[in-house]
């Protein structure tokens, strides 16, 4: 086949495939008409939101291994279930993304058929299939650490409340509302299960499980047992403020210690042969021209 053929199919290959992962993850939505039928033997018609290609983000759900599927959801959790990012779309993500890697690898390889480029190809391929479960996991990291470093602050806000004369309640909607971030959002979100009838433990131990944070969860635990024994509550958040506080104190300390540590690797494969190059070439030169 000739090369400039290839490049057509190969272009025209890339621009269908991202604009198909386009549509997976920013397209609209279709309504799917649905008939219910009532008790007392009415039918009523419904329409509901369908995203496009949800019949394959259901097939890609059954494929998939449970125990994949229940860790991604995890992910999508922790990552604050963003609208663009569902299991069904990221499933249907990944098979397009290694189609067009394939593609693009195909039409690369073609071009000189050696085995550094097949395996280079091979390994475009699996890492084009991985993205968007690195591309999650990565935002739910970034997602989970605002949380941990935000929780210091918004509990000594919180106890400023509470020691004013607000309840625990209040404290935390005056701290969603004055504030910004993902915890912000978190505390909304506890507020609005509380509010629809939902019981206060459950709420908090939802709470909780939305998050991977260790702080967070020993205050939400420390929350729990404070509301079931009748303990203060601004003792325990003051106390809590504390101990956010010095353990965020702490990480920060450990994140400079470790600062040497990594910065050693880039520093002697890198730094110190460009640094031996520029002061020991001309001095072998000079040796070299003096013994010729």
């Amino acid at each position: 086949m000739p090369p400039t053929v290839i490049a057509i199919l190969a272009s025209v290959a890339i621009a269908g495939g991202f604009g198909a992962l386009v549509g997976i993850l920013v397209g609209g939505r279709r309504t799917q008409r649905t008939t219910d039928t009532s008790p007392t033997g009415g039918q009523t018609v419904t329409s509901r939101p369908v995203s496009p290609g949800v019949t394959l983000g259901t097939t890609m759900r059954d494929i998939a291994p449970k125990g994949y599927i229940g860790m991604l959801d995890r992910q999508v959790v922790l990552a604050g279930r963003p609208p663009a990012w569902t299991v069904d779309r990221i499933l249907m993500a990944k098979p397009v993304l290694a189609i067009v890697a394939l593609l693009v690898s195909w039409w690369w390889i073609s071009g000189d058929p050696v085995l550094p480029r097949f395996a280079l190809g091979a390994f475009v391929v699996t890492l084009s299939f991985f993205v968007p479960d690195l591309l999650i996991y990565s935002r739910a990291l970034e997602r989970q650490e605002k949380i941990q470093n935000a929780l210091a602050d918004t509990l000594d806000q919180m106890t400023i409340a509470v020691e004013a004369g607000l309840g625990f309640e209040s404290a935390m909607a005056k701290a969603a509302t004055n504030g910004k971030g993902p915890l912000a959002e978190e505390f909304i979100r506890t507020l609005q299960d509380m509010s629809i009838g939902r019981a206060r433990k459950d709420a908090y131990e939802s709470f909780s499980e939305r998050t991977s944070s260790p702080d967070l969860r020993r205050f939400t635990r420390s929350i729990i047992q404070a509301d079931a024994y009748g303990l203060a509550i601004a003792d325990v958040l003051r106390i809590q403020a504390a101990e956010m506080r010095l353990r965020r104190r702490q990480r920060a300390e450990e994140k400079a210690m470790k600062v040497p540590v990594k910065v050693l690797f880039p520093l002697v494969f890198c730094i110190l042969p460009v640094l031996f190059i520029v002061l020991l070439t001309p001095a072998v030169l000079g040796i070299i021209k003096a013994f010729s």
